[in-house]
């Protein structure tokens, strides 16, 4: 069956549509790895997005569920050059295009990925329309803005991971991912896992705090700001991702929109006092504003492609945030050791 991808500029590009058939509104978005397509899918930080993929072949081992990073897909479409009908790996429990249709997204192959990526690096993220139907019988669509995208994709109820744990740490849910977790658990935490509405009062229960990666603008997560703003100092803090620039803007700074953001598991950054550079997975549309932060903070990493803020230390407030994934099941763990840091602080604290 054909299928359309229809830019907000006016382009439009035919294909094959596969998985479900469905007609969505999203932000277009290119992710640069060249696996992890699974883990992709199901990040919740493409909540309201189409996610294309700029690698050319796609599905080729399949679908595995335990590659899952949460429960369901999150993308509102997918973009493909090619979909491999046929994978082969030994862990293989179907078809991406199965799955697809199981979970009720629609897929598009046969699109130039290349070319759709080239507009995007240059005109900026914009909407697009994905549909069956003929783009000239198809009206203006009304363009996509993500509103409450944390609150949807926030767990509900508090649910607890490795009871057993040394270290009681609570992971604020913005989004987090199963690898996000378990990275904690792995180093002998028990994982408390909390809504986004949780208060102040219940995360300081908790030996240390983990604010997780997530989707969307982070302006409009004023009440957990606020909730963050409150248990600054408090505790010791590790945010990633969304997290970190919620923790800097409950310190006073302001985040920007970045022109076609950072997605995909082949993000550089530099770690400023060494000069060493670290290839990150990354997935985020907006960036912490470096002259905004306050003058008592140590920024600590830098992307080489921008220049864009990726690192923060709070100096004597036992909190430090990036804006990558540490260890990240769509990419490198090179950077792992920010775990060790932050239950070394955690022990630092308890200690005292």
């Amino acid at each position: 069956m054909k299928a359309y991808l229809i830019l907000e500029n006016g382009k439009v590009f035919c294909g094959e549509a596969f998985g479900a058939v469905t007609q969505e509104v999203g932000e277009l978005v290119f992710f640069t790895s060249m696996g992890s397509y699974i883990e992709a899918l199901t990040d919740p930080c493409y909540h309201g997005q189409i996610l294309l993929q700029t690698y050319p072949l796609i599905g080729n081992y399949g679908m595995i569920y335990s590659d899952m990073e949460s429960a369901k897909i999150h993308a509102k479409g997918y973009i493909v050059r090619e979909i491999c009908p046929d994978p082969s790996n030994f862990r293989c429990e179907g078809t991406l295009d199965e799955f697809l249709k199981k979970q009720g997204v629609m897929g598009i192959s046969g699109i130039d990925t290349r070319e759709i990526t080239k507009i995007i690096r240059e005109e900026g993220t914009m909407n697009a329309l994905i549909t069956t139907k003929e783009p000239s019988s198809v009206a203006a669509f009304t363009c996509a803005d993500i509103k409450d995208a944390v609150n949807t994709v926030s767990t509900t109820e508090k649910y607890v991971v490795n009871e057993d744990g040394a270290v009681k740490v609570a992971l604020l849910d913005l989004g987090t991912t199963k690898s996000s977790i378990n990275a904690l658990t792995q180093r002998g935490a028990c994982v408390t896992v909390l809504p986004s509405s949780v208060s102040a009062d219940e995360l300081l229960s908790y030996d240390a705090i983990y604010l997780s990666d997530g989707p969307g603008n982070p302006a409009d997560c004023a009440k957990i700001i606020k909730t963050i703003a409150q248990i600054f100092g408090k505790k010791p803090i590790f945010a990633t991702g969304l997290g970190h620039q919620l923790l800097a803007m409950a310190n006073g700074a302001q985040c920007e929109k970045l022109k076609y953001g950072h997605h995909g598991a082949n993000q550089p950054v530099k770690k400023l006092d060494s000069g060493r550079v670290y290839i990150t997975a990354q997935n985020h549309n907006y960036a912490v504003i470096r002259d905004t932060l306050p003058k008592d903070v140590c920024v600590t990493y830098e992307n080489l492609n921008d220049k864009s803020c990726e690192g923060i230390d709070y100096n004597e407030k036992n909190a430090f945030s990036i804006q990558f994934r540490p260890v990240d099941g769509d990419g490198p763990n090179e950077t792992g050791f920010l775990y060790e840091k932050f239950f070394n602080m955690i022990g630092g604290s308890k200690n005292a």
